[in-house]
């Protein structure tokens, strides 16, 4: 309606949702895409695919918002334990991509606990052998070394095996065309 020489009380017929209704307030939309990406499918869903870059990024939001909860002292656990499912929801589609199963995604925890475990065991044992048992007047500094070393390489692994399996699902390239997940991300 023009007044004055200026279109007022104007209503848009065609086009993509819009959040402000006619009446100024505001339309229901169920859209969460964000600058064309739809993140929420991204953390919350372990089905279809991923591109390396949607990936990468995903992975470093959880980083930031997990190192932000870990300056928080009991809400940062429950947080830390909340951003489980959005980091096996993009491993997941990334290994989707590559035409592998999901349940791939368990290695890395898998590897990562029993490391861990043989670890502790492994310097538990040193500790032990080296004096620190009910015979405390019996030094063995050999046999205390010799378990240190397995023990501290068995934690080692702990963290090098997650960080191998990321690296591998963050860098190798996409299926070609569309697999049994779905279609490809690219388009391609």
């Amino acid at each position: 309606m023009p007044e004055d020489g200026e279109a007022t009380q104007i209503l848009i017929l065609a086009g993509g949702p819009s959040t402000v209704g006619v009446a100024g307030g505001y339309a229901s939309s169920t859209d969460t895409t964000v600058a064309g990406f739809d993140w929420q499918k991204l953390f919350l869903s372990f089905e279809g695919r991923t591109r390396r870059s949607h990936f990468w990024i995903g992975w470093l939001i959880l980083l930031g918002v997990g190192v932000v909860a870990g300056w928080l002292p009991i809400i940062g656990a429950l947080i830390s334990l909340a951003l489980i499912w959005p980091n096996l929801a993009i491993s997941v589609k990334r290994l989707h991509d590559m035409g592998k199963t999901g349940w791939l995604v368990a290695i890395p925890w898998v590897a990562a606990t029993v490391f861990t475990i043989i670890g502790f065991v492994m310097v538990m044992g040193a500790a032990f052998a080296g004096g620190m048992g009910p015979d405390y007047y019996e030094d063995n500094p050999a046999a205390f070394f010799a378990l240190m070393g397995p023990g501290v390489g068995a934690f080692a692994l702990a963290g090098l095996v997650p960080l191998a399996f990321l690296l591998w699902i963050g860098l190798v390239e996409g299926d070609k065309g569309d697999n049994r997940f779905g279609p490809n991300p690219k388009g391609e």
